[in-house]
């Protein structure tokens, strides 16, 4: 696979990094009214569109929407368990760890190819 393949990937990362500060990073910020949050959000997840978007349109001259979608959800998950961890001061338990290896474990089969 040409290294221009995995630009998709480091665009994936970068747009789940915005999108995850729009989703929840006002978190920390409960005394704010709700429509500010809202507002500033919808600011920040402007951002994550123009990566997501052209990451979707070129990596999909290499890969399927399924796996783009997969590979979206597992990047989602990992940079949520860091954000999660450092950023609002949350465990990341045991349970959570089960719980994202068997989405892992989904994906392996998505990228692996028909079976039999």
């Amino acid at each position: 696979m040409p290294v221009a393949a995995y630009l998709p990937v480091l665009l994936l990362v970068a747009s789940n990094v915005f999108m995850t500060f729009a989703w929840y990073g006002h978190l920390r910020f409960g005394n704010q009214p709700l429509w500010i949050v809202v507002m500033a959000s919808w600011g920040i997840a402007f951002f994550e569109y123009w990566l997501a978007v052209p990451a979707n349109r070129i990596g999909h001259t290499y890969w399927s929407a399924a796996e783009l979608k997969t590979m979206q959800e597992v990047i989602t998950l990992a940079v949520f368990a860091i954000f999660s961890v450092t950023y609002l001061r949350e465990a990341f338990t045991w349970n959570h760890a089960v719980g994202f290896a068997l989405i892992v474990a989904g994906a392996f089969f998505v990228f692996k190819g028909p079976i039999g």
